[in-house]
């Protein structure tokens, strides 16, 4: 099997990522700050952000996988005001622009890159740091890919998990297809091998639906009673909840939400 190299592959997408590959019996290295020893895989340790340890780490690698990205909002499964201001650019557009320097110094034959549907309506400043980062492979010489999904599950729930102690919850009535990050790395391990390049068709979750009804279904799983004032759609569409024609994954919202109930109560 050719070496695989994921950045990101300590985040929730990137474990998922890494979990396919090594269950599909590839050689894989993850490019990461802070190795994680229950992973069984190589470990290339660096900073895609400051571009040290790449060389390194592209050594004897066929294909990379670029699932690594910063964004403030994910972090804290919320939006603050200065998320309307600026993003960090460190990692998706200075650190793409050295992997990608990197892949073509070491002949890497594939760069797959993972990026987010709907970049172009968005507005916040994330959505445009994102987009300046995927340009750069598009425009790139490497033979390379782009995978653009919709926003994750636990994404959502950390944003509604969030506004859980308001009675009264404001949300955009926007319908879009949220997706698991379990269905986006099976996807993305078909992209990186069957030999197609260039920008793939989209992936997003089985169930399009309006934020509301997604809500409504959180609530029901946490046996909430707050009252949900829709909002505009069009801000909806500004803030990132943007569906996808494209591939559907197959877990659905209320099933994943049953199974991480049952995974924190067997936690407990």
């Amino acid at each position: 099997m050719p070496l695989v190299l994921v950045t990101g592959g300590t985040g929730h997408l990137g474990r998922d990522i890494v979990a396919r590959l090594v269950r599909d019996g590839h050689r894989v290295r993850v490019f990461t700050r802070s190795p994680r020893p229950a992973m069984q895989v190589e470990w290339a340790i660096g900073d895609l952000a400051t571009g040290e340890g790449l060389p390194a780490a592209m050594q004897g690698v066929h294909t990379v996988i670029s699932a690594a990205t910063d964004s403030p909002i994910a972090r804290r499964g919320g939006v603050r005001p200065t998320d309307f201001v600026r993003s960090p650019s460190a990692v998706d557009v200075q650190g793409t622009e050295q992997l990608i320097a990197a892949c073509r110094d070491a002949s890497v034959q594939h760069l797959l890159h993972v990026s987010i549907v709907g970049l172009e309506e968005a507005m916040l400043p994330y959505a445009r740091v994102k987009l300046a980062g995927e340009k750069l492979v598009r425009d790139s010489s490497l033979p390379w890919s782009v995978v653009r999904a919709t926003p994750f599950y636990y994404l959502l729930e950390k944003m509604l998990a969030g506004v859980a102690w308001l009675p009264v919850w404001p949300l955009p009535k926007t319908q879009f297809n949220p997706v698991d990050t379990a269905d986006v790395a099976d996807y993305l391990v078909r992209c990186a091998f069957d030999g197609v390049r260039g920008v793939r068709a989209d992936i997003g979750g089985p169930d399009t639906l309006s934020c509301v009804e997604f809500a409504r279904q959180y609530q029901a799983s946490q046996h909430l009673h707050c009252t949900i004032v829709p909002m505009s759609d069009r801000l909806g569409r500004r803030m990132g909840f943007i569906g996808s024609d494209g591939v559907r994954g197959t877990l659905s919202w209320r099933d994943w939400l049953g199974r991480r109930e049952l995974g924190m109560r067997a936690a407990a």
